[in-house]
Parts: C-alpha cells; sequence; structure tokens
C-alpha cells in the first residue's frame, strides 16, 4: 500500500473489515477514472483485500445553485464512466438525487458492508454540494432558505464506523504540505518553488483501471437498485425531459460546452498544441479568446492538473533537472520553460492551488469576513460615498446596466456558463462600484458567478471574487472614491488597453 503518498491520505482509523463485501470508493470532487490518486488508492485496498470495487458517484440535489446546467455537464461524465465501467473489473454506480437525503441512505446502507471506504478530500471545508455524509450535512432549514453550501457542517466523523480515508488528488502540490495560509501569491510562489520539486514525481497513474486484475465486480443490495436506482439513461444523456424531475433549479439551461473526461483531454491537448505559443501575448485580449479554458473541467474534476502538466512537459521535452535552484517567487524563469508555458502555469498552480491553500485552511474562506484586515477597513471607510450608479441584483442579472462591455461579459457567463478571464476581473470591479455596500458586492458575484458560471463554487472562484475585493493583492493609491485602496480598474481603460470590438458586437443585446 504504497503507491498514494501518505501525505496525500487522512485517515478515520477504525478497523478494516476484511471480510466485508467490497471496497467503497465515494466519488465526489474527482470526478474521473484517470489521472486520480484516489482511485489508485481504492484499486490498491481492492486488490490488497482481494475483494470487489464499488465506485459511487453521487450528484446531490437540494444545494443551492444546482441547475440544469451544472447538473448536464456533470452527467456526461458520468454517462462516460457508465460506458466505461461496462465489461470491466468494477461496479460503477450513478447515484443522483431525486430528493435531499438520498445519498445519505444509500451510503449508510453500503457502509454497513464495505471493507473500507475511500472518497475524495473536499475542495472546501464544508462544502454540502459534493454530496452526501462524507461531503456535508445541512438541515432542512438551510436547504429551503438555500444556504451557501461551503457554510454546512460536516457530519461528527465518530458516526463511522469503519476505516475511511480522504484522498487529496487537487493539485501538484499536496494540500497538508503547508501549514499555514498565505496572504500573497508572492509568499505562496517562493513557498511552493521550495517544496514542489520533492512532489513532482509523485503522479497518479495514467489510467489505472486499463488491464488491472481485481476480484469480480459485486452486485448492488436488491433495497438499494430498487430503492435508489441507478441514473436512467435518459438522465444520463442530460436530456431536459429527465432534468424535469430532478428537484433543481429549471431556470438555468446546459450550454454547448460538454462535460466528461474526454471532452476535458480534448480541450487541453487542443490549447497546448494550438494556443500555448500566444498565451502569453493574446490571453488579455477577449477578442482573440486565448485563454485555456480548461476551469470547468478542473471544478468538476473531470481533469487532472497532473494530467495537464504532463502533456505541457511532453510538448517542451521538459524534465525536472531545468527548475532553477533559486526559489525567488517570481512568476518567470523557474520552470525552465518557454514565457507562454511559465505564464500559463502560474495561473494553473500558482494561483490556482493557492486557492486551494486558503480554502482548506481558512473555515470561512468564502465570505466576506476572510478578506484581509487592511481591505475590510478601506472598503469600510468608503461604505458610505455616492454611487453615481446603483443596480439590484436582478438588473445585473440582466444585463441592464449602463455599460455596454460590463453587459457583454454578463451576457457571455449567462449564456456560455464562462467568463472571458480578464474580463471577469473588471466585471467584479464593476459591481464594486455599483452597489450599495461591498458586502452586497460580494453577495452579488457569488450570486451570479456560482449560479452561472460551470466553475461556480470553486475555490478558485472565491479566490477571484475575493481578489476584487483585495485578498491576496496589497493596498493601492491613490484613494479613490467607494473603493478606497483597493485596486481599480475601469471599462474605458480596457477597451484602450485591449482588443474588444469583436467580443461587443458578439455580445451585444
Amino acid at each position: 500500500m504504497s503507491g498514494v503518498p501518505t501525505i496525500r491520505v487522512r485517515q478515520h482509523d477504525q478497523p478494516l473489515r476484511r471480510d466485508a463485501r467490497f471496497v467503497l470508493y465515494w466519488m465526489t470532487a474527482g470526478r474521473r477514472l484517470r489521472w486520480n490518486f484516489a482511485v489508485d488508492r481504492a484499486v490498491e485496498w481492492s486488490q490488497e483485500l482481494d475483494r470487489p470495487l464499488l465506485i459511487v458517484e453521487v450528484l446531490p440535489a437540494g444545494c443551492r445553485w444546482d441547475t440544469d446546467r451544472h447538473h448536464a455537464f456533470v452527467l456526461q461524465g458520468m454517462a462516460e464512466k457508465a460506458e466505461y465501467a461496462e465489461g470491466n473489473a468494477f461496479t460503477y454506480y450513478p447515484l443522483v438525487e431525486r430528493r435531499e437525503g438520498d445519498a445519505g441512505e444509500v451510503f449508510a446502507r453500503l457502509a454497513e458492508e464495505a471493507c473500507v471506504i475511500v472518497a475524495d478530500e473536499p475542495p472546501l471545508p464544508a462544502a454540502a454540494h459534493l454530496g452526501g455524509p462524507l461531503g456535508r450535512a445541512a438541515t432542512d432549514d438551510d436547504a429551503r432558505r438555500g444556504s451557501d453550501p461551503a457554510e454546512r457542517e460536516s457530519l461528527p466523523v465518530e458516526t463511522l464506523s469503519v476505516r475511511t480515508e480522504w484522498v487529496d488528488s487537487h493539485g501538484l502540490l499536496p494540500l497538508a504540505v503547508a501549514d499555514r495560509p498565505f496572504p500573497r501569491a508572492f509568499s505562496f510562489r517562493r513557498f511552493l518553488q521550495k517544496t514542489l520539486p520533492d512532489h513532482l514525481l509523485d503522479v497518479p497513474k495514467a489510467n489505472p483501471l486499463a488491464r488491472v486484475k481485481l476480484p469480480e465486480p459485486a452486485r448492488l443490495p436488491a433495497e438499494l437498485r430498487d430503492g435508489f436506482p441507478p441514473a436512467s439513461a435518459a438522465l444520463l444523456r442530460a436530456e431536459r425531459s429527465a432534468l424535469a424531475e430532478l428537484p433543481i433549479d429549471h431556470g438555468v439551461a446546459p450550454v454547448a460546452t460538454r462535460g466528461g473526461e474526454r471532452a476535458a483531454r480534448d480541450r487541453a491537448k487542443q490549447f497546448i498544441d494550438e494556443q500555448l505559443a500566444e498565451y502569453g501575448e493574446r490571453r488579455n485580449h477577449p477578442d482573440d479568446d486565448a485563454t485555456s479554458n480548461l476551469s470547468p473541467y478542473l471544478h468538476h474534476g473531470h481533469l487532472s492538473v497532473h494530467e495537464v502538466f504532463a502533456l505541457l512537459a511532453e510538448r517542451e521535452s521538459w524534465s525536472p533537472n531545468r527548475l532553477a535552484e533559486k526559489a525567488d517567487g517570481k512568476r518567470e524563469g523557474w520552470w525552465g520553460l518557454s514565457p507562454a508555458a511559465e505564464a500559463f502555469l502560474d495561473e494553473l498552480i500558482t494561483w490556482r492551488e493557492l486557492s486551494f491553500n486558503g480554502a482548506a485552511l481558512e473555515d470561512n474562506f468564502t465570505q466576506y469576513a476572510s478578506l484581509p484586515d487592511w481591505a475590510r477597513q478601506t472598503l469600510s471607510e468608503h461604505a458610505d460615498d455616492p454611487r453615481e450608479f446603483s443596480y439590484s441584483l436582478d438588473e445585473f442579472d440582466a444585463a441592464a446596466t449602463h455599460d455596454p462591455l460590463w453587459n457583454a461579459a454578463q451576457r457571455q457567463l449567462v449564456a456560455e456558463g464562462r467568463l472571458h478571464n480578464y474580463l471577469r476581473m473588471l466585471w467584479g470591479k464593476k459591481i464594486l462600484h455599483w452597489t450599495a455596500s461591498p458586502q452586497e458586492a460580494h453577495e452579488v458575484m457569488v450570486e451570479l458567478n456560482n449560479r452561472y458560471g460551470l466553475d461556480g463554487r470553486d475555490p478558485n472562484s472565491y479566490s477571484g471574487i475575493g481578489w476584487v475585493l483585495g485578498r491576496y493583492d496589497r493596498a493601492w493609491g491613490p484613494v479613490r472614491p467607494i473603493f478606497g485602496k483597493i485596486r481599480y480598474m475601469t471599462s474605458d481603460s480596457t477597451r484602450r488597453k485591449l482588443r474588444v470590438g469583436e467580443y461587443l458586437r458578439r455580445w451585444a443585446d
């Protein structure tokens, strides 16, 4: 049992049940069968104990921001796994909740017969949308008022009487390496440069279930097959008629971007082969759209950072001996890669894993109260400054502001489930400019991003929203109305610096 680094495994140290029926992998965050330390761990246990492997992927209901859009994206990945499992040496159970609490009942029943339970380390410390008792528990009142799933409390781990392991497969750097949250990207980057080389060669298997020898697949208990049947073929196809039967928000439609590991891998290869070389120069221009567009796949667990890094390293013929000896915290030069690749890795690894560091070590990471003291102080000092324009949540939602560029960005978010990376910053800054208070601005950004964005409810999304309000930034001058010392951005300066003409034409009202 030495394949998965121990630093990536967090244990609830109850006895193994060596004579129980199966090894259970409760899949909630790393929704992929490849490049996944949790799959590796589950396969190891199945072979060690000579017991069948049961993979249960959970898609919960009753959580805030559950929509047809998010469900369809996850279901498209579930369909691929169901197809792959046919004739292979494991049982796959796509569990889609038709009422809140289904997952908890299934989990309780399966836990009784499991030798050991392997689960995904939650990306947020209390993210109820991950599904069932290994994600969060919420009261009925919480669900009715639509509380942020990231605020809900976990069930006490003592309720589990079987050995349970949470496996971290989120990033290149294991979450447990850092013992404190970092206030700035520079300090985290320097820490990463010092510590990451010791972990770069520890990678999950590219395809751990291919040609693997496991015991005969286990059959689901009859009461589960009858009472909680696996997702139907129509639901796995994300047909609107099937989605309509689920207790979720049907007002946000699926988008053209498909979910699943195949689509994720195709997009990663296309970006690295065709667009990476121009990433450094073109990524900020909305007309060019040279960004990777990988965030939905990373958020939903359909794509591993390890796989993206392996593709990039292969393309650039990279090896660890090209790493710089000095950890200076600079954005470029440490990897020994092309400038475009270094710029991309700073986004993919430094900024993304900085947000996971904060989410893991700050209990209120998703909340306004988690912003730095200096940021909350300067925003408080200017909270009563007059606003030339002020909009409600409904007006923001409808892209009904006076600003054509902001409206275009909002229309893209609603229609495609994504925002151009640079415009995402401007989008947030203007919400701060046009709301009655910074707390309201935070609420509006969270609501719109999580409702429409395919990468919403992710540590990286919360990190970006926090950055708008000063997280991971410093005080800037001159002091301005409303913003105080918070970094300032305007639509006029964006139009002067970047190519936005075609973008505006595309997303005109």
